[in-house]
């Protein structure tokens, strides 16, 4: 089942805490999606495609949830932790980097995930264009709404005149291709994935991973839960951490676009270090 998250109306959801035994009496168990391209999104016939919404089922699978129980909500990138915060979810399936300020809000799975930056351009790339230092410095630049890029170009000094704010990973294409931004800023795995799909635009290449304050942008994204929903997101760390170990695990973040380096890296930080930077 996918359903537009912000739609549905779930006036028996209260604050109280979601356990798998709670999952398990009720029958289905609901997760948020942010139809981004390659983690967790809605293809054509409308069914749930991407890395993580893979491994959730495989992980789900393990803890006695049957795919056919899982309800699929779509909402918007910014609405995953206000909607684990509501309630209306039990749990994303996003890829979501683990922040600190986020960790405040929400609780996380383990890393199921690792990616650097990329950066999408017009085919040719005219304006030889290889780092987010390169586009602050003299571009326009697309990101998507709520996405860690625009922290990163801000940080770089780049003024908000210069940054186009789309919904959607797939407007990025237009973006570009129109001219109304010389780039799109995203994870590597994203840019890598839009490139292969269209004729007008290609992945920066090479690309330089930006600096931010002394320390080069790498992200680990992970599956979020309510933070009283300690049960359910421990139940599914045990799933996942096995899950983890398999070749399965890094044959469906491959077969999403992943490079080898970010699948070997996923394992490399747990959700605690990440938190406490």
């Amino acid at each position: 089942m996918v359903a537009a998250a912000m739609g549905i109306v779930m006036s028996g959801k209260t604050a109280e805490a979601v356990t798998l035994e709670k999952v398990n009496a009720r029958g289905y168990i609901t997760i948020a999606i942010a139809n981004e391209i390659p983690g967790s999104y809605t293809d054509a016939n409308g069914e749930v495609k991407g890395a993580q919404a893979d491994v959730a089922r495989r992980v789900l699978e393990k803890m006695g949830i049957k795919a056919d129980n899982i309800q699929w909500l779509v909402t918007t990138f910014s609405s995953l932790i206000p909607g684990l915060q509501a309630n209306r979810f039990d749990m994303t399936a996003a890829a979501m980097a683990i922040r600190p300020e986020r960790c405040q809000k929400v609780i996380y799975s383990e890393p199921s995930s690792s990616y650097g930056e990329g950066m999408l351009v017009i085919k040719g790339n005219p304006k030889n264009l290889h780092s987010y230092e390169d586009v602050a410095k003299d571009g326009t630049v697309a990101i998507m709404a709520g996405a860690d890029q625009l922290r990163m170009m801000q940080a770089l000094g780049m003024s908000e005149d210069r940054i186009l704010t789309i919904a959607a990973n797939a407007d990025a294409i237009s973006a570009i291709a129109t001219g109304r931004a010389d780039a799109y800023a995203a994870s590597i795995n994203t840019v890598a994935d839009l490139a292969k799909k269209n004729d007008k635009t290609e992945l920066a290449s090479p690309f330089k991973d930006p600096v931010i304050d002394g320390k080069v942008q790498r992200s680990w994204g992970a599956f979020n839960f309510n933070k009283n929903s300690t049960d359910l997101r421990d139940k599914f760390n045990e799933a996942l951490l096995e899950f983890r170990k398999t070749d399965e695990f890094k044959q469906i973040l491959l077969e999403y676009g992943s490079i080898p380096e970010s699948v070997a890296a996923v394992t490399t930080k747990t959700t605690n270090e990440l938190c406490s930077q």
